[in-house]
């Protein structure tokens, strides 16, 4: 098994809607209000209307639940969901709390997206598996996407 890169993926988010201390943690909802994907194979704007609800537990981890939708540049409307890990350390919640950047590797923030689309130009993500790792910026995230092969 190998990893191919495939796309680089930003998103913009607005403020956090923070639902609060619940039953199962810290629950935030940061709202997509745009972005791009750029990739040899796939170039395309993030639309509205998407959402990263993310919880932090009492362990310091986020566990990330997106849903977004992107439209390629040649016209394909493709649907995104995605589930992931964040590691609530020092430099993200540095990040967060002063509208900063982190780099890759400064912590574990991985994700496992999953891509459904009618278009035929781009049926092959209907049946591929795929990984990603993130950053943080501001008012954003960045994602590199890799092709499971």
């Amino acid at each position: 098994m190998n990893l191919e890169y495939e796309f680089t993926c930003n998103l913009t988010l607005k403020d956090p809607v923070q639902i609060g201390a619940g039953p199962y943690g810290m629950r935030l909802v940061y709202e997509v209000t745009g972005g791009r994907l750029d990739g040899k194979r796939l170039k395309g704007k993030v639309l509205t209307g998407g959402a990263d609800w993310v919880l932090v537990g009492p362990d310091g981890w986020g566990r990330l639940d997106v849903r977004i939708q992107f439209l390629t540049d040649d016209g394909a409307a493709i649907y995104t969901a995605y589930s992931g890990l964040l590691e609530m350390n020092e430099k993200v919640q540095r990040a967060i709390t002063a509208g900063g950047s982190t780099d890759y590797g400064d912590q574990y923030f991985r994700t496992t997206p999953r891509f459904e689309t009618g278009d035929p130009r781009h049926g092959w993500l209907n049946h591929t598996v795929f990984v990603a790792e993130g950053r943080m910026m501001p008012h954003a995230v960045e994602y590199k996407v890799y092709r499971v092969t």
